[in-house]
């Protein structure tokens, strides 16, 4: 068995990288901005309920495609940041998310560049020898022909053999040779 740490050969390091980079110059303009406590991440759901209306946490994570988990803590931080507030629901399980007056006050902005940073993601595409839409297309069509569960399980067999060591072989020496 190797002991190397299978997170350093990294296909998707340089993908998280890149999304690191851009959203560090969103959050960089925000600052530049004077919006002090506002992250990228929560332009989206503020833009959702100001269109919207207030929301379960629920209702707004599904609309926004998110996890309940991960927009609850999203929630939590923009609520530390006065910018939403929560109020009991219908029920005692649920919360409703709503719009306080300062995140009423940054939606045109967040808008305005929401629209700015779609502008100059299909700019930055233009420029590229493969445009990334193609190449997200070409992907989930081939994604449709053979599941990406399926081409994990493939490699999975062939990199996992016969399972972990037990506990027993390796204190034997029995150990697998590669």
């Amino acid at each position: 068995m190797t002991n190397t740490d299978p997170t350093e050969r990294g296909y998707w390091r340089p993908l998280m990288a890149l999304q690191e980079r851009m959203e560090a110059d969103i959050a960089a303009l925000y600052a530049e901005r004077g919006l002090s406590g506002v992250r990228p991440r929560f332009a989206y759901p503020l833009i959702r309920l100001a269109h919207r209306g207030p929301m379960t946490i629920r209702d707004l994570a599904e609309s926004l495609d998110r996890t309940h988990s991960a927009l609850s803590q999203t929630v939590a931080a923009m609520r530390e940041e006065d910018l939403v507030e929560t109020v009991p629901g219908p029920d005692a399980r649920t919360r409703v998310v709503r719009l306080t007056e300062r995140g009423r006050d940054l939606v045109p902005f967040l808008e305005a560049e929401w629209r700015a940073t779609e502008d100059a993601a299909e700019a930055l595409d233009a420029e590229l020898p493969v445009h990334l839409a193609d190449y997200i297309e070409a992907m989930t069509a081939r994604l449709a022909q053979r599941g990406f569960r399926e081409r994990i399980a493939e490699h999975l067999e062939h990199s996992w053999d016969n399972g972990p060591e037990s506990e027993g072989d390796a204190e034997s020496g029995d150990e697998d040779e590669r």
